[in-house]
């Protein structure tokens, strides 16, 4: 199923660069590397200027994606980081992908994330790597049950 190398932008809360290693972790046991653009404490952004932050930092490193991965947890709704991150990424066409975190329910579900994503996916190193490579457009609650499908039209930048 996997197919080596992946350029992904994971959304994600600051509080969650740990379940950012761990999805990291759980792909790569499956053959699954990605290189990861998104901002973390291991390589944080000193800006101060929200356009600048958007325009200069996250916007490119969106664009270089092939698809952009949004870890849910309790306070990803509260993002408007990753709201802006999310809508970017369907502005640009790419495919997004909800991963929820152990723990996330889905009142923890951002915005952009609702109206925007491809595929939800439980905790699942198979699932999440056919959603990133398009094999799947499930969307799974946090319970696990399945939303029924729905078709998201994707524009280019």
């Amino acid at each position: 199923m996997s197919d080596g190398v992946k350029n992904i932008f994971i959304s994600h809360v600051h509080e969650d660069d740990d379940e950012l290693r761990k999805l990291k972790d759980l792909l790569a046991k499956k053959g699954y590397e990605i290189r990861d653009s998104s901002i973390d404490s291991s390589k944080p952004n000193d800006a101060q200027d929200p356009d600048y932050i958007k325009s200069q930092i996250l916007a490119p490193r969106i664009q270089w994606a092939g698809a952009v991965i949004v870890i849910i947890s309790a306070d990803t709704h509260e993002s408007d980081w990753v709201n802006w991150e999310i809508e970017y990424a369907e502005k640009c066409g790419k495919r997004i992908v909800g991963v929820w975190a152990h723990g996330a329910s889905d009142s923890d579900l951002p915005t952009a994330l609702e109206e925007y994503a491809d595929s939800v996916e439980l905790w699942n190193a198979d699932a999440i790597i056919a959603a990133i490579n398009g094999e799947t457009s499930d969307w799974h609650q946090s319970d696990g049950s399945v939303r029924p499908p729905r078709v998201i039209d994707r524009y280019s930048c």
